[in-house]
């Protein structure tokens, strides 16, 4: 039976999100398993995996906003506009001020238009930039348009570093914040650290670590680790149909259900915990299944 669930994973630094994804099949052992937005292996921080039937629910997570804390450190670029990165010109030591890169950051706020790292997943012809990055390709990657909500920057570590906290549209890089804010400054820069702390509804506070997951499945409790259906796309409303109209949704069927404040999109459960179906608003309180949860799902509990 299909382990059907989301699993909020503090990822480590120096893994990526596909070793994440790759350990927790072996894991859980459950094949079908997916991530809701990459981490670069330097980060670490909120990595949300969906797994069984619930990657299904990946296509509600394609623009999700996130937040970032992290590091900053001035006085060189790098050629992957972090820490990991191969440094670009002279390097200088630096001491920054930091009223003058809070006053930079600010016209880094708001929506913009970001050019992403040579060593990205962009891609060019349907070759991932970074592949091209590492052959020496000359590429010509194009802007984005992205929103900062927040860019706050306060003292860092260290003389040359900077720490901030931001909150981005979905596909922003931070690394190249950093790198453009360096560039403003004529100092260069590179991102140092960073911590990912949300994804959509799903935070820090919510986020295990493998070994912890590795404890649970041992244990024969994993399932005290997942988020509660109920907690997941909390902007839907959440209606419990009888089994009389469940019925009808799993045939992909119109259903009548209860009014909400015209929401085009609604969660459908059977009981608490099992979720049946999103369904949309074809006019008044008559909803038609949009995606259909297969029956006899093992869910989360708690």
């Amino acid at each position: 039976m299909p382990l059907d669930a989301v699993l909020v994973i503090d990822k480590p630094a120096g893994w990526t999100s596909h070793d994440v994804v790759a350990r927790l099949r072996r894991v859980l052992s459950e094949r079908s398993a997916g991530h809701l937005g990459t981490l670069d292996p330097m980060a670490t921080g909120v990595l949300p995996v969906v797994l069984g039937r619930y990657t299904r629910l990946s296509q509600f997570y394609n623009h999700s906003e996130k937040s970032y804390e992290g590091e900053i450190r001035f006085g060189f670029a790098t050629n992957t506009y972090d820490a990991e990165g191969e440094t670009v010109g002279e390097a200088q030591t630096v001491q920054v001020a930091l009223e003058g890169v809070r006053e930079a950051s600010r016209e880094f706020v708001g929506p913009l238009s970001q050019l992403p790292p040579p060593f990205s997943a962009k891609k060019i012809n349907g070759v991932p930039a970074y592949k091209l990055a590492r052959k020496n390709v000359e590429v010509e990657l194009k802007p984005s348009a992205i929103e900062v909500f927040q860019f706050e920057v306060f003292e860092g570590s260290a003389p040359d570093r900077i720490g901030f906290r931001a909150h981005v549209s979905s596909g922003t890089y931070i690394r190249s914040l950093a790198h453009d804010l360096g560039q403003k400054l004529g100092c260069g820069a590179h991102l140092a650290s960073l911590r990912r702390t949300t994804v959509a509804e799903f935070t820090i506070d919510q986020a295990h670590t493998l070994e912890a997951v590795e404890t649970a499945v041992a244990k024969g409790n994993p399932e005290e680790l997942f988020v509660h259906p109920r907690r997941i796309l909390p902007q839907l409303p959440c209606v419990t149909a009888n089994d009389e109209t469940v019925a009808y949704i799993r045939n992909g069927r119109a259903v009548n259900l209860p009014e909400f404040s015209k929401a085009k999109l609604v969660k459908v459960f059977a009981g608490q915990a099992e979720i049946v179906c999103v369904a949309q608003r074809i006019a008044g309180t008559l909803f038609h299944p949009k995606l259909v949860m297969p029956a006899n799902q093992l869910i989360a509990t708690k």
